[in-house]
């Protein structure tokens, strides 16, 4: 009998749809703790490493018989060869895998890490610190883009957050170890511990970080690797993330290559230890930056980077100050508000980039790193031409630049909506 005439249903029931499990990490999953602390150890590795010698530029002056503006190239050089060869590193990641390259960086960085207290004069300095630079190159790209690949949307903040906060231990630790190592058996002793710290950090980072589930190789072509910069660089918000993350760098690369100067000088006359000290400011940004993610859920992205340079401008304000602890007050304010600017914009870039993060990452990080060697070379120069008025005025205008791209993109983003509803 016909199902028509017994009254049967011709539709078959279909079997019931299988959920999709996102198997990336999440807060509380398996391995996103191991991973967490495998990137926060790598973060700070690479701050400890690159800035070794930031704190401790008074005494390098001094053995040398430079200038604070010539001194400043052993940070400059470092930042600078990173700049130089992230793009590579982060092209060498698509091919052979983001945990690959980021072991093989560390691992370069502190062999020379182990290197640099032995160099005999401050061209040989400099040169150690661009290579140290050059192999760190592989560690921010990558961590990102490994992050953007294995950790789910929701949780991408907080992650990149983590990683940044690994960044600002990292600054704050190497800088303040060194201060108290050098006042007692100086600098050269004092970036011996560092290298060390940093072979213990790099074992531990290649011991945990979990193995990547998600990373698909792409290609080496010189072709490709240019058609997927050209790509990002021509999409506009990628762009004013890049000059938002220089500028900041700017400010801040100033502001901590030349601070050691200023509190050596009356009326401060600080002794090194405690200027090394001074960075345990750091914390702060350990805070701002693991915290991005809250800022922007209730700001948004672009009103949370109108919060970071206000806060950024007003500690340049207040440490023109003659006060220590009103100086103080102001290197917190702007260790908060750039750490914070620097975890919004570095994951817009990660969640901007739909194909290719590694190179939107390392273009990000280049820009960033441009801006610190921009900001330590010419921070150093206005402090000798100018004082710290000098440096400040530098930070100051780098801040009005991160604030007129901001309120260009908010414009931009209003005209695109209105188009999009005229449209509809």
């Amino acid at each position: 009998m016909s199902p028509a005439s017994t009254g049967a249903s011709t539709i078959v029931d279909a079997a019931p749809a299988v959920p999709v499990v996102d198997s990336r990490m999440a807060p509380g999953g398996p391995g996103y703790r191991r991973m967490s602390f495998a990137l926060f150890l790598a973060g700070v590795a690479t701050f400890a490493l690159l800035y070794s010698t930031q704190a401790l530029l008074p005494l390098i002056s001094g053995e040398f018989g430079v200038a604070a503006s010539e001194a400043s190239w052993t940070v400059a050089a470092a930042t600078g060869g990173l700049a130089l060869f992230v793009l590579p590193m982060s092209a060498l990641s698509e091919r052979f895998g983001r945990r690959t390259v980021m072991t093989a960086s560390l691992a370069v960085a502190v062999i020379v890490g182990l290197l640099v207290p032995l160099a005999p004069d401050l061209t040989a300095l400099v040169v150690l610190r661009a290579v140290q630079g050059a192999a760190l190159a592989g560690l921010p790209a990558s961590a990102t883009a490994y992050l953007a690949e294995e950790v789910r949307p929701k949780a991408l903040v907080t992650a990149i957050g983590l990683f940044v906060a690994g960044n600002s231990v990292g600054g704050m630790s190497g800088r303040v170890i060194t201060g108290w190592v050098a006042q007692e058996w100086g600098w050269r002793i004092a970036l011996g511990v560092i290298g060390v710290i940093a072979v213990a950090c790099a074992v531990a980072f290649r011991l945990l970080l979990p193995a990547p589930r998600h990373f698909k190789p792409g290609s080496l072509r010189p072709r490709v690797l240019a058609r997927t910069v050209r790509d990002h660089l021509g999409n506009p918000l990628l762009c004013r993330l890049y000059a938002i993350g220089a500028l900041f760098m700017t400010v801040f690369g100033g502001v901590y290559t030349v601070i050691g100067y200023r509190l050596t000088e009356a009326p401060f006359s600080l002794p090194q230890g405690i200027i090394g000290s001074i960075f345990l400011v750091y914390l702060v940004g350990t805070v701002s930056a693991s915290t991005a993610g809250r800022l922007v859920g209730r700001l948004g992205r672009r009103g949370a980077l109108y919060a970071a340079g206000a806060t950024t401008a007003a500690g340049l304000l207040l440490s023109l100050a003659g006060s220590l602890p009103l100086v103080l007050l102001g290197l917190v304010l702007i260790t908060g508000g750039f750490f914070a600017g620097h975890a919004v914009a570095s994951s817009a870039v990660s969640k901007t980039a739909t194909q290719g993060r590694a190179q939107a990452s390392a273009l990000y990080q280049s820009a960033y790193y441009i801006g610190s060697s921009a900001g330590s070379t010419v921070g150093a120069v206005a402090f000798h031409a100018g004082g710290w008025a000098g440096t400040v005025g530098v930070g100051l205008l780098a801040v009005l630049g991160v604030v007129t791209i901001t309120v260009f993109g908010t414009r931009a983003a209003r005209v695109a909506r209105r188009e999009l509803a005229t449209a509809a």
